[in-house]
This record gives structure tokens, sequence and C-alpha cells, in this order.
């Protein structure tokens, strides 16, 4: 088993013992529920950085990345430096985050947040709706395109963005469908956990302009965004850049200065 499927599995079981804690229903009674969300698509489209920055404590591949700052700080942080978006790391057993990371950065920023989960269940969908999300990231390794397409359009039914994440060209071409608003490159195998960010170029002009385009992972410096802006993309995923430092609002308002000059 890779680390993926390792992950699959327990997300599984985690979900099925939630939705015996936890009913639908009660996640729609959620006074966020009804809230209208940000739109992280026009946000990027209206950018000429393009950042959305992460909040990871951990993940498999770096073990501990920062454990000792607050979430809220983070947001209000990113908020300041002028990102697009906050990507928050919800999974709890393998990157150390929680659902309440969600909610309380909801509660310190009026930014678009995307709820970074391995979604394998409509009940995660509602769930992000519920603990105030805008964004929902689905990932094409780990779905067919029957759940794809039943995912993104039950998203974009309850008034979510979609943020779609594919690895190869394979997973681009099963997933390409109008109910997505973004399609994210992930630069990095999520077998071998290395990063080559050719991956984002070769795929770039496959990507239909009807959508946004961003590139995930292993972008670290302002080349590397100036090079893949070059090639269409307008969004720009960084995690453990601003989360490996002691002020990750600081150094994002520092890279995104740099970046805008």
């Amino acid at each position: 088993m890779n680390i993926l499927d390792k992950i699959v599995a327990d997300k599984r079981k985690e979900i099925n013992l939630k939705k015996t804690l936890i009913p639908v229903s009660q996640l729609e009674a959620s006074v966020l529920f009804d809230r209208k969300a940000n739109s992280l698509t026009e946000k990027l489209k209206a950018s000429n950085t393009g950042i959305i920055a992460e909040h990871k404590r951990r993940s498999p591949s770096k073990s501990v990345i920062n454990q000792s700052l607050n979430v809220q700080d983070v947001a209000k942080g990113y908020e300041n430096a002028g990102v697009c978006g906050m990507s928050i790391l919800t999974d709890g057993k393998y990157f150390g985050g929680s659902l309440d990371d969600l909610l309380l950065a909801r509660a310190s920023a009026d930014i678009p947040l995307l709820r970074k989960e391995f979604i394998i269940d409509p009940y995660q969908i509602i769930e992000a709706k519920a603990f105030g999300a805008d964004v929902i990231l689905l990932i094409a390794a780990i779905l067919s395109k029957e759940k794809i397409k039943t995912f993104s359009e039950m998203a974009k039914s309850i008034g979510l963005n979609v943020l779609l994440e594919v690895h190869n060209e394979e997973e681009l071409n099963k997933s390409i469908m109008p109910s997505l608003d973004m399609i994210g490159v992930n630069n990095r195998n999520l077998k071998t956990f290395e990063v080559n960010l050719d991956i984002s170029k070769s795929l770039s002009e496959k990507i239909p302009n009807d959508f946004v385009k961003v590139s995930e992972s292993g972008i670290s410096n302002i080349e590397a965004i100036k090079e893949l802006q070059q090639y269409g993309y307008q969004g720009f995923l960084i995690g453990e850049n601003f989360m490996k430092t002691d002020n990750p609002g600081v150094s994002a308002t520092e890279f995104i200065k740099t970046l805008a000059q």
C-alpha cells in the first residue's frame, strides 16, 4: 500500500464513525451552512500574484513543519499579506489538522478558505460548508470520473468552489467537466513525494482555458511563479515555504510584495 491508499483507508473509517456521531441534518443546521461563500476563482482571476497560502503543521513527507503557531494568527497574517485564499489541512492523523482549524480561521479572516482534505464521501462536502469553507479540493488520483462529477456538482449546488487536483495527463483527461472551477496540478508525486515543476508546465496546454489553472507543491521562489505564469497559471499554492518560518504572515507579505514588483 502506498501512503495515499493508507490515508484513504483511514479516512473511510473516520467518516463512518463521524456519520454515527453527527448526522448530516445537524451539519446543515450549522450557522455557517447558509453563509454565502467567497469565490477563490474570482480572486485568482483578479490578482496578479495569485497566492493561496497554506496552514500545515506536518506532512507524511516532511514530518513536523510547524507545531507552535495558532491558526487564528496565521489566518490573520495571511489576510494582511494579501493572499487570494488560504488552504487549511483538516486531516488529523497524517497532517495534524482538524475541522476546528477551519472554524477558527473562518472566525479570524474574511478570505476564501479551501478545505484541504481527502474527500471520498459527500458527507465531507456538507461538513466543509458547515465549518466555513468556501472551496473544496477533489483529488483525481483517489476518485472515479463519476465521483468527481457527483461531488463537484453537489459542492456547486451548495455554493462552494471546486478545485480539482491532478498529477498527470490521464487524471486530467478523466476529470475535465463543467462543474469544476479550478484545476490544480500537483508537482509532487504522491507515491514517491518527489517534486518536479515540469509537471505543471507539460500539463498547462492540456487544461482548457475555461478553468483557472493552479500550480501546487514545491513552489518556493518568485522565479518559479514568474515562469509558471508564462504557462497560464493564475494560482500558486504555497505551504511549507511560509509555514516553516516563525511568522507565516510576515513571510507571505514579503513574498507577495517582491512578486508584485
